[in-house]
This record gives structure tokens, C-alpha cells and sequence, in this order.
């Protein structure tokens, strides 16, 4: 399975940073994803404003395969990721000097609330879609909800879920009919605490959160 599960990662990886025509532009008025907005308010007598962005809730979770005592990820290119790395004013990027490379991001398998339906329904569609597990919810367990901080304080959900090979359906990799390119890394507990614990972590806030509540919660029962 690790054999089947590096070669596929091997094909999405070069599909992944298969980038070119790279542009940056202003943001249309109609986006989808994100709306930008200025707040005006008084504050102690004080005029003050503030820019910010309305965005999609989100959900992630903390998957752990007991079969095999390996914590599942995924790993894919984020584009906020890649253009942090970018000068300020870079309307098109030169790939050689700024290889796509740069933008990915090892992260806890999540997914945007979009859809009418409980948290919990939506990770496990996360979970079938980009890892490939089959799971009820009753098998998933709430860990908390807080709010990001910066431009959006969306909500994000976190879940933790126990996995096994027999709950394995599929290879994952996302949705490829939303051209969604996942690659599904799994990491034995003592890689995952080398990981959260090395000089750079190429990895969002929620997945040190997730891999130090597992070590927390769950170690002495799987170490």
C-alpha cells in the first residue's frame, strides 16, 4: 500500500507543479470565495478603519489510520502560500526564479463549508474525497471550533477520526472533476513530532494544533 500510495504521489506531484503563466492581478468585485470589504467604526472617540474579508467556514481533521499507528495528511499547492513568497510587486513571475515548488503546504485534510448540511457530514465528505476513507460520523469526535485571526476570523471546525485499512476505498487525491491535486501523506507519530518540531514547518496553524493535540490526547495510547 505505502508502494502504491508514493507512486501516486510521484504522478500528482509533477501534476501539481505543472505551473506556468503565473499573473497577478486585483481581485474581481464578484469573487466567489472571499468579498473584501472596509469597516468604518468609532472607537473611544477615535475614527478608525479597518480592511477585512467576509470567507467561507471551514473544517479540518485529525486522521489517524490504527491499523498501521500512521496520522494521514495531505499535501497540495496553495496559491496564498506560494504568492507570500513573491516581491510586492511581481506582476508576472519568473517560475525559474520562484519555482512553484514554494507553495506547498502539508496540511490536516479539510474543506470550506459550502453546502447546507452538518460540520460533520462535510468532513467526512473531506475525508472520502481527499484521503479516501470511508467513515461514519459516529466515528468522528468533535475536538473544538475557534476563529482564525487576520483579515477573515472564519470559524474552522476541528474533528478528530480513527481510520483503518479496511475503511480504505479509494487512493483519495481530491476531486478531480473540481481539479482539486492532493497528494495523501501519511507519517509515523515519531516523523509527524520530528516535523512540528524542525527549524521550518511548511504547514498552516490548525496542523500544528492538530499533531500537538494528538500527541497530547492520543499518544500514550498508541505509543
Amino acid at each position: 500500500m505505502n508502494k502504491t500510495i508514493e507512486e501516486r504521489n510521484q504522478s500528482m506531484r509533477r501534476r501539481m507543479l505543472d505551473l506556468q503563466e503565473i499573473c497577478i492581478g486585483p481581485m474581481p468585485t464578484d469573487s466567489p470565495w472571499v468579498r473584501p470589504v472596509r469597516m468604518h467604526y468609532l472607537q473611544d472617540g477615535q475614527s478608525k478603519v479597518w480592511d477585512l474579508m467576509r470567507a467561507h467556514d471551514s473544517v479540518s481533521i485529525i486522521v489517524f489510520n490504527i491499523s498501521r499507528k500512521k496520522l494521514v495528511f495531505v499535501r497540495q499547492f496553495r496559491p496564498a502560500t506560494y504568492y507570500s513568497c513573491l516581491p510586492e510587486r511581481k506582476d508576472v513571475v519568473d517560475l525559474n526564479q520562484y519555482p512553484p515548488s514554494l507553495g506547498l503546504s502539508l496540511e490536516l485534510c479539510d474543506g470550506i463549508v459550502d453546502k447546507d448540511k452538518p460540520v460533520v457530514e462535510i468532513a467526512r465528505d473531506e475525508l472520502r474525497e481527499e484521503c479516501g476513507y470511508e467513515a461514519p460520523t459516529s466515528a468522528f469526535t468533535k475536538v473544538l471550533t475557534y476563529r482564525s485571526q487576520g483579515p477573515t476570523a472564519a470559524k474552522q471546525t476541528v474533528f478528530y477520526v480513527e481510520v483503518t485499512d479496511d475503511m480504505h476505498i479509494h487512493p483519495g487525491g481530491g476531486a478531480e472533476a473540481e481539479g482539486e491535486l492532493i497528494e495523501v501523506v501519511e507519517m509515523s507519530i515519531p516523523e509527524a513530532k520530528a516535523y512540528i518540531n524542525s527549524d521550518e514547518v511548511q504547514s498552516p496553524p490548525d496542523f500544528l494544533f492538530g499533531v500537538s493535540w494528538f500527541l497530547a490526547h492520543k499518544l500514550d495510547h498508541y505509543s
